[in-house]
């Protein structure tokens, strides 16, 4: 039977598919006793289980692509030594033969007694090491229960739309290799992390569609719209007919814009913009070459420490960095420093806190851990000898933390100097205005900054005090507030006034309908994902200064909602 689920759009496009369910990431099992003569064939299916998913591990590792993150190999072969320790390996026999009981309810109250052990630990790290286990001990059981895993083979993977309950950025960096026609969840904002990365993929995304992963069937036909945020679920031939062809509309649009990729950003009236790529890891390179990015605006290099049971070290750090900054010959490259809290939690990190988004994370944590931070910029400052570089301070709220990340930057490259190591002495330091406090003293932070990134994400969630990763308050995140355009203008205006440049990294730098009116706001530098970049480009070369500088103004006084669609229409017209 056909129906229509909807939900937010998370990255654009039309994708046709059959549905691949993500599996939960608990297995709920049974618990049975079984007759004294069948003891012998389960303790054989519990071994045959293990064993196949030690091949399966195996398996995985070998097919780790060249460029993948180091973390996966590491990931993995940490997943295969718990898989051959005693206490899952042997210990769950033992219970199956004194106990008499079926091999998923041994393995799971193994299971149960070390989380419980590992409950006890006062280490925040090491007690972060039973998710490791869980993993392991939950692929096990869905082999014992012949439930699907999440890896859908290659040759069939672009017809697959995925479905799951959740996503996290971790996973969708997994999936990175894995070219799935379409992404939709039950859970997640449009400018979660994990849509950002979505849209990375240039993959159509819808989410907060609450209850898909209990309505779709694995393998029924499925359609994804993620502009407008709809799925279709066994939809007949004539719905398909419609949108095969909406399919071949968008495609064909998209095969346009790649005739822009050598065109300037200048506006009908001579106005030059500079539009840069974001990224996430090495990988988003060849992306970022395809949209003819004038640089990287965003390095977010957190995405190095997740998916992994230990910390980058300098050296691999040093590789990730100078391998992007070479990449781009010359243009500049902008790293942000780590920034983990919120929904990008490493399992090494700081326990999480009720409300992470408000906790100790970005530059917080990196000053929290010195020994980290130094690392880090040791590493960035290191790869700055081979090419243009600048550091991004994220999540910037007060002069304390500028004040003790500069010291931090200058002790470091005195220490290179002993060292005789070389590094750009020169190198610019940016700050991210994302909190309102920095936004309205952003003419104090431009003084001492070279330069200032607005990460519109985050200063949207703080200003408007909504979870961007709530879809129960999804409909209350505005771009278009007036708060929000107000302390975006100002930024921009203490910048030029400061003679420092100003970006906008946030997810609306890569929205072509905010183009203009961004342009009209005073913004000449965009960074957004790659997939976005020619869209926008279009948008400027189609626009002229002095037409948006008025309607702009006039959306910036604006506080009437009902008016708000209407002016944005009459400044994209």
């Amino acid at each position: 039977m056909s129906f229509t689920l909807h939900g937010i759009g998370a990255s654009s496009g039309i994708a046709i598919g059959r549905a691949h369910l993500a599996t939960p990431s608990r297995v709920e099992v049974a618990h049975y006793v079984l007759p004294e003569n069948l003891i012998d064939s389960e303790l054989d299916r519990f071994e045959k289980a293990v064993e196949q998913t030690r091949e399966e591990l195996r398996t995985l590792r070998s097919q780790i692509p060249p460029h993948a993150p180091a973390e996966l190999p590491a990931f993995l072969d940490m997943h295969m030594l718990i898989l051959d320790d005693n206490m899952i390996d042997e210990e769950p026999k033992r219970l199956i033969r004194e106990q008499r009981c079926n091999a998923e309810w041994a393995l799971t109250q193994q299971m149960d007694a070390l989380v419980a052990r590992f409950n006890e630990i006062e280490d925040a790290y090491l007690r972060s090491r039973q998710e490791d286990v869980v993993q392991v001990v939950q692929r096990v059981l869905k082999t014992l229960v012949g439930h699907p895993g999440i890896a859908v083979p290659q040759a069939e993977a672009e017809e697959c739309v995925l479905v799951s309950h959740e996503l996290t950025p971790a996973d969708m960096i997994l999936f990175k290799n894995t070219k799935f026609a379409a992404f939709i969840t039950d859970l997640g904002g449009a400018t979660s992390h994990t849509a950002i990365l979505a849209r990375s993929l240039a993959i159509p995304s819808v989410m907060a569609l609450h209850q898909a992963r209990n309505l779709i069937r694995d393998h029924e036909w499925i359609i994804v719209d993620g502009r407008e945020g709809v799925v279709i679920v066994d939809p007949d031939e004539t719905v398909l007919e419609e949108y095969r062809a909406k399919q071949a509309k968008w495609r064909q649009a998209t095969e346009k814009l790649k005739r822009l990729k050598s065109s300037r950003a200048v506006t009908l009236d001579g106005t030059t913009v500079e539009l840069y790529a974001n990224i996430e890891l090495q990988d988003d390179m060849p992306a970022v070459k395809e949209a003819g990015a004038q640089g990287i605006g965003l390095f977010r290099s957190e995405f190095l420490f997740l998916n992994r049971d230990d910390l980058p070290s300098e050296d691999e750090q040093f590789e990730a960095y100078r391998a992007v900054i070479e990449a781009m010959e010359g243009k500049p490259v902008t790293i942000r420093t780590l920034d983990l809290g919120a929904d990008k939690q490493a399992p090494w990190g700081h326990t999480v806190a009720d409300n992470p988004a408000l906790g100790l994370r970005a530059i917080r944590l990196c000053l929290a851990e010195p020994k980290l931070f130094e690392t880090q910029l040791r590493a960035i400052l290191r790869a700055s000898a081979f090419g243009q570089t600048r550091i991004l301070i994220p999540m910037l709220g007060n002069f304390g933390e500028l004040r003790a990340t500069l010291q931090l930057i200058d002790s470091v490259k005195r220490d290179l100097h002993e060292q005789k190591l070389k590094f750009d002495e020169d190198v610019q330091v940016g700050g991210m205005i994302e909190i309102p406090a920095a936004a309205l003293l952003a003419d104090q932070f431009a003084r001492h900054l070279d330069f200032l990134s607005i990460g519109t994400n985050d200063l949207i969630q703080y200003t408007l005090a909504i979870d961007r990763a709530d879809d129960a308050v999804a409909h209350l995140y505005d771009p278009l507030h007036p708060a929000v355009l107000s302390l975006i203008r100002h930024t921009i205006k203490c910048g030029n006034k400061a003679g420092k440049p100003v970006a906008v990294c946030g997810e609306m730098a890569g929205d072509p309908r905010l183009t203009r009116l961004l342009l009209g706001l005073g913004l000449r530098h965009f960074s957004m994902q790659p997939a976005s970049i020619l869209a926008v480009k279009q948008q400027v070369m189609r626009s002229m200064i002095s037409d948006v500088n008025d309607l702009a103004r006039r959306l910036l006084r604006n506080t009437n909602p009902d008016k708000t669609s209407a002016l944005l229409d009459k400044l994209n017209a």
